[in-house]
């Protein structure tokens, strides 16, 4: 219970030591998205580094404070075991699935903190014989419209519509 704890809190947690700065916030907002990492007072996309000029320009910011984010992130103990360990979580199927022959299924939750909804769309799509080749589960503390999409090795049935809206807590689905 401990993780799912700290995992509701951590944007708050950044945002109430960057208070006060919303351009240092767009910085951490940015970092936090790409899953970029702080380490050695320098930007990286997991093992290579990111230039600063590249960050602020991402971010509408000027390179000055990219570099104060950095150093404020750096020097917070608590700051820094978050950004030090942040990973980009690699190729995302998402947007090119389709060119793939892969079927998309979006889940719009009733509530993006709801419990099941994934296992209950999973185990629909596994009595249809398909296999689920990523999910992608959108943060509801950094997505204003968080959503569950499930990348399937095959186009989904469109009668899963209906049996995927009677799971409680699904407010919307599309399959394309």
């Amino acid at each position: 219970m401990q993780h799912i704890t700290y995992q509701i809190t951590l944007w708050n947690n950044i945002a109430k030591h960057l208070q006060g700065h919303p351009e240092r916030l767009a910085v951490a907002r940015l970092l936090v998205e790409t899953g970029l990492s702080i380490r050695n007072d320098r930007i990286y996309c997991n093992q290579i580094e990111i230039p600063t000029v590249r960050i602020a320009e991402a971010a509408g910011v000027d390179r000055r404070t990219v570099t104060k984010t950095i150093q404020t992130i750096s020097s917070n103990k608590e700051l820094n075991q978050i950004f030090e360990k942040m990973r980009s979580a690699g190729l995302s199927l998402r947007e090119i699935a389709r060119h793939l022959g892969f079927g998309v299924l979006e889940i719009t939750p009733q509530d993006p903190r709801g419990v099941g909804i994934l296992a209950k769309a999973s185990t629909l799509i596994a009595e249809e014989g398909i296999s689920i080749r990523q999910a992608i589960v959108d943060d509801p503390e950094l997505c204003p419209e968080p959503k569950l999409t499930l990348i399937a090795e095959r186009e989904l049935p469109g009668d899963l519509i209906p049996r995927l809206l009677k799971v409680p807590g699904i407010a919307k689905v599309s399959i394309s």
